[in-house]
C-alpha cells in the first residue's frame, strides 16, 4: 500500500507536468500553422490523452476481459463530460465556440449511438470494429482536411503570427512529444495501483473498467484540461473533451474489437451503463445550450454530481452482484 502511494503521487506529478508541455506544444503548433487551437485539442491532444484508454482496452480484450474494454470506454467517457468537465467548468467556465455546439457535439452523440446496433448481440466482431475504425479514419480526415482549408483562408487575410510560441517549431513538437509520453507514463503507473486495490476488495471486471480502470485512464483528459482552462486555453480544453470521447466509441473500441472480437455483458449493449454515458453527453450538450455556449460553476457541479451519482450505482450493483 506505501508503494501503491508513492507511485500515485509520483504519476499524479509526472501527469501535471506532462499536461503543462503538451498544452504548451500544442497551443505553440497551432499558431505556428494558424490552425485553430479547438482542431489541435479534438486531433493531437485527444488522441494522446486517449492512449491510455486504447493500452488499457486492447490489454483488457487480449487477457479475455471484454467487460473490462467497453467498460472502459464508456466509463472515460462518462468521465470525462461529468468528472472532468466539471471540475474544469468549476476552475474555470467553459466557453465553447458555436461550431462546436453545431458540429462536434452532434458528432460525438451520433458515434455514441452508433455503438448501439453494433452491440445489440452482446458482442464486438472484427467487421464491426472495423467499421468503427473507418468511420473515425473519415472524421480525423475531414477534420485535417477543414483545418487546412481554413489555415489557407487565414494565412490570406492575416499577417503570420510572431507570438512567443510559434518561432521555434522544434521546440513545441519537443514538448507535445514529452508531454504525451509523461501523460501516457503517469496514468499507466497510477491505473497499476488502482487495478490491484480493485482486485483485492473483489470488484467485478465490469466495475473495475467503468470506474478504476475508467478514471486512471482519464487523468490524462482531466489533468491536461485543467492545465489548459488555468492557461486560459477553452478550445483546447473542449476539444480535448469532445475528441476524446470519440476517440474513445471509434477509435479504442473499434481497435479493441479488431484486434480479438469479444463479448459484452448486457448492461453495455443496450443496458443501464450504455444508456447512463449516453444521457450524460446529452446533458453536456444542455449545459452548454441553456448557458449559451458557456459551461459555468453551477453546471460544473451539476456535472460533478452526476459523476458521484454514477460511481454510487457503479459501487452497489457492485455489492449487489
Amino acid at each position: 500500500m506505501t508503494w501503491a502511494i508513492v507511485l500515485l503521487c509520483g504519476g499524479l506529478l509526472l501527469l501535471w507536468k506532462g499536461a503543462d508541455w503538451l498544452v504548451d506544444g500544442a497551443v505553440g503548433i497551432a499558431e505556428r500553422f494558424g490552425i485553430s487551437p479547438l482542431v489541435v485539442g479534438l486531433t493531437v491532444v485527444a488522441m494522446g490523452t486517449s492512449a491510455p484508454e486504447a493500452a488499457a482496452s486492447i490489454a483488457a480484450v487480449l487477457s479475455s476481459k471484454g467487460d473490462i474494454a467497453i467498460g472502459n470506454v464508456y466509463g472515460s467517457n462518462i468521465a470525462n463530460l461529468a468528472l472532468v468537465g466539471g471540475v474544469v467548468a468549476i476552475i474555470n467556465p467553459l466557453q465553447v465556440q458555436a461550431r462546436t455546439l453545431k458540429r462536434e457535439i452532434p458528432t460525438m452523440l451520433v458515434v455514441a449511438l452508433l455503438l448501439w446496433p453494433l452491440l445489440h448481440d452482446m458482442r464486438l466482431a472484427r467487421l464491426e470494429g472495423t467499421i468503427l475504425l473507418v468511420v473515425f479514419l473519415a472524421l480525423v480526415g475531414y477534420t485535417v482536411h477543414a483545418a487546412k482549408a481554413a489555415a489557407s483562408q487565414n494565412s490570406s487575410d492575416a499577417p503570420a503570427s510572431d507570438s512567443k510560441h510559434s518561432h521555434n517549431l522544434l521546440r513545441n513538437a519537443l514538448f507535445v512529444l514529452l508531454g504525451l509520453v509523461g501523460l501516457t507514463v503517469g496514468a499507466r503507473i497510477t491505473i497499476m495501483g488502482a487495478v490491484k486495490i480493485g482486485e483485492f476488495f473483489r470488484l467485478s471486471d465490469a466495475v473495475i473498467g467503468s470506474t478504476i480502470m475508467a478514471v486512471g485512464t482519464s487523468l490524462p483528459e482531466l489533468v491536461t484540461c485543467v492545465v489548459a482552462a488555468l492557461k486560459g486555453h477553452h478550445d483546447i480544453s473542449i476539444g480535448n473533451l469532445v475528441g476524446s470521447n470519440i476517440f474513445n466509441t471509434l477509435l479504442v473500441t473499434g481497435a479493441a474489437g479488431v484486434v480479438l472480437p469479444f463479448a459484452v455483458d448486457g448492461r453495455f449493449a443496450g443496458g443501464t451503463d450504455y444508456w447512463i454515458m449516453i444521457a450524460v453527453s446529452l446533458g453536456f450538450a444542455v449545459a452548454v445550450v441553456v448557458g449559451k455556449r458557456v459551461v459555468g460553476r453551477v453546471s460544473g457541479l451539476v456535472l460533478l454530481a452526476v459523476y458521484v451519482g454514477f460511481l454510487a450505482y457503479q459501487l452497489a450493483s457492485a455489492n449487489g452482484a
